[in-house]
């Protein structure tokens, strides 16, 4: 701009002010041109016209791709093209589709008499595509089952469950597409927030989905009460006499080891009941790794108030004689 400032700059004022009537007068002529050819008709060109589909929103819901318009080619006026091409004044297109979810495409050449129509001012030469596509599903109601996710580290540890996790309600109701709603097959997982408890529980928790799912699906409930007692166990360790079971007149273990040591988690209330339990531990050769020839030990009684049984030694060389 300064290179061409000081070239005007260093013209003769009368060469100057002639200079500028030049660029006026092409101004004008481009301008009358223009406005000339605007006005002349027989002009093709391709635009996009808006479309809007319509369907029973009550039936149904759109869950992916929905077309908002579609290329055509057009004749008319250059004044009515340029319009269009710059969408001034230009009202969608309004296709009403009966069952969306049966037939998720639309030929173009279903709509043509209507799209020419619509185009009033201008000549509908041809519908550039041939078929539009949309994802549009039909809405349901369907009853699924609250699911407790127990996947985190809800209890204290060395803490169970005394019995299943109550709810209420057990059963909630989704609406909404059917395809989203089969994404959750058949179960609502829901969350306990709170971590390492210890002591019975009992509370009213908000159902949630994810929230990709949350403009698509409603639930008619929208807390449920969950309800478990938990028990606590401790450590416990013994010294438990062997009993080898089924071993053949020519297999043993080492002579030397007579016990063995078993650890395991027992109910802290059934400590009682655990004294006068009569535990050993059990090696039965029909269960032994016939890979390694080894075996390993199990307790003679097994109880639901003890769990977590390890043994030290795990397991026991077998000796062939």
């Amino acid at each position: 701009m300064s290179t061409l400032g000081n070239y005007f700059r260093k013209l003769k004022p009368e060469k100057t002010s002639n200079l500028k009537v030049v660029v006026l007068c092409v101004f004008t002529a481009t301008t009358f041109w223009l406005l000339n050819a605007l006005n002349k008709d027989n002009y093709t060109t391709s635009v996009n016209q808006p479309l809007q589909l319509n369907y029973d929103q009550e039936e149904f819901m759109a869950v992916g791709n929905v077309p908002g318009e579609v290329r055509i080619q057009i004749n008319g006026n250059g004044w009515d093209l340029l319009k269009r091409h710059f969408k001034i004044s230009v009202t969608p297109l309004e296709v009403f589709v009966e069952d969306p979810s049966q037939k998720p495409f639309l030929l173009t050449s279903d709509i043509e008499r209507q799209m020419a129509e619509h185009l009033a001012s201008s000549n509908l030469v041809d519908i550039v595509q041939d078929t539009l596509f949309f994802s549009i599903d039909r809405i349901v109601s369907k009853k699924i089952q609250i699911v407790p996710d127990t996947t985190s580290t809800t209890l204290a540890e060395n803490h169970d469950y005394a019995a299943g996790i109550t709810l209420d309600p057990e059963m909630v109701t989704v609406t909404g597409p059917i395809s989203v709603i089969e994404q959750l097959d058949g179960k609502l997982y829901l969350d306990i927030p709170d971590d390492n408890i210890r002591e019975d529980y009992s509370k009213l928790l908000p159902l949630k989905l994810d929230k990709e799912k949350q403009e698509y699906l409603s639930l008619d409930e929208e807390t449920s009460q969950v309800t478990f007692e938990v028990i606590a166990f401790i450590e416990n360790t013994v010294n438990l006499d062997i009993q080898k079971l089924y071993f053949p007149g020519n297999v043993t273990i080492d002579s030397t080891i007579t016990e063995i040591q078993a650890q395991f988690l027992v109910q802290e209330d059934k400590m009682e009941t655990l004294q006068n339990l009569e535990l050993t531990a059990i090696l039965n050769y029909n269960n032994r790794n016939r890979e390694d020839s080894t075996i390993a030990a199990s307790l003679n009684k097994s109880p639901a108030y003890i769990k977590e049984v390890t043994f030290e030694p795990e397991n026991f060389k077998l000796i062939y004689e």
